[in-house]
């Protein structure tokens, strides 16, 4: 056998640099000793890259603590972050929409940077992919390239400003969520202690003014800030009028509905306006947010697409209400849990260990009073256990249906004539029978 020293020469003399972190850290380790080349120069708008961030920040949200997301899209040539979304949840298309129509318009407050890019590069995320963000961008003839999974170098430019967000700004805030803390310290901050999510909003959104008007990235030529970069570029920029981005994020059903006495029913709830007074009967079309019902804007159905108005929930709860239903909705989730992990507890069968070549025993003994007990508390919420399908008879099938023929019975014979009973034909080459003659 080779001596160790010899065998590390050889894997050194084989193996690449590359190869060799890839083999001790995986993919991720193996692609920083990769060679990567740079895209060319381009203009503004002919690019955007968009991406969806956890914030690793504790921020305080109706009592309790959240990790909000950001989504942003940010301008390859000049670096400027065109639209920003922030949700306290995990994001879906309503905060890829939100962040589009920030970024597409360039009225106040989202200006002077936007109007509409030549493509989006995303990567192959189905919030970035779904039916409502290629329609919202097919409706001005925008593409939108997706990228191959797992390569986070494709689109490099909002990778980068991931990184810096949290290196720049976030490792500062109370909550950081990365941050060493000594062994004993396993308590996370109080909640009283955290930003409230209002203010959280409000420095990322002055952190992303400063980064368009102040920083000077490294990709941006002569040293310039973002939104010097962008004032130097003079490519025209196609805007989209604010009327025609009103409802850029907003879905239709398809289906078309009635204005009634009580209103508009949507998802079997009434929506009511003040304008809807004198247009009963009239035939309407529906759009609304994804993930958002508390109002829906309401259009004609006949003739041109006309905006009437917007209507709003007839019945909305009070914010104390939805407090108590979400603490409700909570508990009885905390309840199940408990109960799934009590059955399933429960389902196991533990024995004994056993030192001689024996059966072994369970673990837990059940009395017949206990078991017979459980079974019928089982019977009685099993509704398919407590079914009669006897006790109401059906009745007779109308005259005029057609009815199934009677079924035969299979243990009668099917011919019952012995001279319809033919012989068995003798086979073809059999051998005669002794002293027969062929």
């Amino acid at each position: 056998m080779p001596s160790l020293r010899t065998l590390q020469r050889a894997v050194r003399r084989d193996l690449s640099a590359g190869e060799r972190a890839g083999l001790k850290g995986g993919e991720a380790a193996r692609r920083r000793y990769d060679v990567y080349g740079k895209r060319p120069p381009t203009h503004r708008n002919a690019c955007w890259e968009g991406d969806h961030k956890r914030i690793p920040v504790r921020v305080a949200l109706d009592g309790a603590a959240v990790c909000p997301w950001v989504t942003w899209f940010i301008d390859v040539a000049s670096k400027v972050i065109v639209g920003v979304a922030v949700t306290p949840h995990q994001p879906a298309r309503d905060a890829v929409l939100a962040a589009l129509r920030s970024g597409i318009s360039r009225a106040a407050p989202y200006g002077p940077f936007g109007g509409l890019p030549s493509r989006v590069r995303v990567d192959r995320g189905k919030d970035f992919l779904s039916g409502a963000v290629a329609r919202a961008l097919g409706g001005f003839a925008v593409p939108v390239h997706d990228l191959p999974a797992y390569k986070p170098y494709r689109k490099g430019t909002v990778e980068a400003l991931n990184s810096a967000v949290e290196q720049m700004l976030l490792v500062s805030l109370p909550g950081y969520t990365r941050r060493a803390r000594p062994a004993q310290a396993l308590r996370p901050d109080p909640v009283e202690e955290l930003l409230s999510y209002p203010d959280f909003v409000r420095v990322l959104l002055d952190w992303v003014a400063w980064w368009n008007t102040e920083h000077r990235p490294s990709g941006v030529p002569d040293g310039m800030t973002p939104s010097e970069a962008w004032e130097a570029d003079q490519t025209p920029i196609e805007d989209v009028p604010e009327e025609q981005l009103a409802f850029f994020a907003m879905e239709d059903d398809g289906r078309i509905r009635k204005i009634t006495t009580n209103g508009v029913a949507w998802r079997r709830r009434a929506y009511i306006a003040d304008w809807m007074a004198g247009h009963v009967g009239t035939r309407v079309r529906l759009r609304y947010l994804p993930h958002f019902d508390g109002t829906i804007e309401v259009f004609t159905a006949d003739g041109p697409v006309r905006h009437l108005g917007s209507a709003y929930l007839a019945e909305a709860a009070t914010p104390a209400q939805r407090r108590a239903l979400s603490k409700v909705r909570e508990s009885k989730a905390r309840a199940l849990k408990a109960d799934l992990k009590a059955a399933e507890k429960l389902s196991r069968t533990r024995y004994t260990a056993t030192t001689t070549p024996a059966a072994p025993h369970p673990q837990r003994s059940v009395t017949e009073q206990q078991a017979q007990e459980e079974i019928s508390r089982a019977r009685a919420v099993d509704l398919a256990a407590r079914a009669l399908p006897d006790l109401i008879p059906p009745r007779d099938p109308p005259p005029g249906w057609a009815r199934p023929r009677p079924r035969p019975d299979i243990t009668a014979p099917a011919v019952t004539d012995p001279a319809d009973i033919a012989p068995p034909e003798e086979p073809t080459g059999a051998r005669p029978a002794p002293g027969s003659k062929e």
